[in-house]
């Protein structure tokens, strides 16, 4: 009897030491080193939930990755049963598909070569030269030179449109507002009794599928340039402007890019362009104009990737792009704003 609650007793310190050990990174909390990649995929299958913008977590886990055709191609994933997404799950048979764009093969400054260029000698898990390798995720697995997907298999190899092997660093900047009636008076959702919150948005060009801004974080580049670059060029179409409205548009997002805010995410995005050697992983930033005074007067003009822009209504009716509208929950819980119609004041919905 002791002997065999010794064995639970130890059994429950290993689980517990092991889930301590994977990072978890909602709402500015940093991100722990995983003691092994195998138990990562494991945890995150069993996790997906918080990846998906669905609450059926049995049918999609590690969804948007494995969908096909992968983007901006013909090309087809091997497919991959939600049951053998885990690493820790033997699958013998399994032969991914191999595809890496030829935008990427071009050798673009953004890209890495291939793994099997003999010059190329990536440093994985570690800050390589000005390129983040490292992952917020913790400590990713190599196999055969390649790094591989912390959240699971994919059905596809090689790099399909990402430039880095391993990790690919974004930023996504959320601003929001209140949204106001023509008194300028905050406005009251009438059935959840929380004031609505609005947050810019565009329409990607590659999918049409509405999305936070945001894009990939330059090498050297800190996260904050980046947030406001990338709200700038896509929000603000700031690379078509002339100079004089350059610096305009500069004064006008130093400030405000400057006050306080929220991380709400950090780490890896279930998203459609991440293969079995190459992911996304982004930092997620709320930034809110509680008066308005900023924001009201900034004039939106989609531009670089994005198609169109506007002010959007959060609520748990969008459809958004890869993992967005986790994000978007999580920035309407902590501001206390509507979120859902199925819910009282104060309970959004899981």
């Amino acid at each position: 009897m002791a002997r065999r609650i010794l064995g639970k007793t130890l059994a429950t310190v290993s689980v517990s030491v092991a889930l301590a050990s994977v990072g978890v990174w909602f709402l500015g909390s940093r991100s722990i080193p995983a003691y092994r990649n195998s138990f990562l995929s494991s945890w995150f299958h069993v996790n997906s939930i918080t990846m998906s913008d669905s609450n059926d977590a049995k049918d999609n886990s590690h969804n948007k990755a494995r969908t096909s055709p992968y983007p901006g191609s013909k090309v087809e994933r091997t497919k991959v049963p939600n049951e053998k997404v885990g690493w820790l799950v033997e699958w013998r048979e399994y032969n991914p598909v191999e595809y890496t764009a030829v935008s990427v093969l071009a050798g673009p400054r953004w890209a890495d070569p291939q793994i099997s260029e003999r010059s190329f000698f990536p440093k994985f898990n570690e800050k390589d030269g000005h390129v983040e390798r490292k992952s917020q995720n913790g400590l990713y697995e190599i196999e055969n030179g390649r790094p591989r997907n912390p959240a699971g298999r994919t059905g596809l190899v090689g790099r399909g449109l990402l430039g880095r092997w391993g990790p690919n660093h974004a930023a996504d900047p959320i601003i929001t507002r209140w949204k106001k009636d023509s008194s300028g008076n905050k406005m009251i959702h009438p059935i959840s009794g929380r004031h609505i919150l609005q947050f810019v948005a565009i329409k990607r060009k590659d999918c049409g599928e509405w999305a936070i801004p945001g894009g990939m974080v330059d090498p050297g580049e800190k996260i904050s340039a980046t947030l406001k670059r990338e709200f700038g060029e896509e929000a603000l179409n700031s690379l078509q402007k002339s100079n004089a409205e350059k610096r305009e548009i500069e004064e006008q997002l130093h400030k405000f890019f400057s006050q306080e805010h929220l991380v709400i995410y950090r780490g890896y995005v279930d998203d459609p362009r991440n293969t079995d050697n190459a992911w996304m992983e982004t930092e997620a930033v709320n930034y809110h104009d509680e008066t308005g005074e900023v924001m009201d007067n900034i004039t939106l003009e989609a531009g670089d990737d994005a198609g169109k822009v506007k002010w959007v209504d959060i609520s748990d009716k969008l459809k958004l792009y890869a993992s967005h509208l986790q994000f978007i929950k999580l920035v309407a819980e902590k501001r206390e704003a509507h979120w859902s119609e199925d819910t009282g004041p104060g309970c959004p919905r899981l």
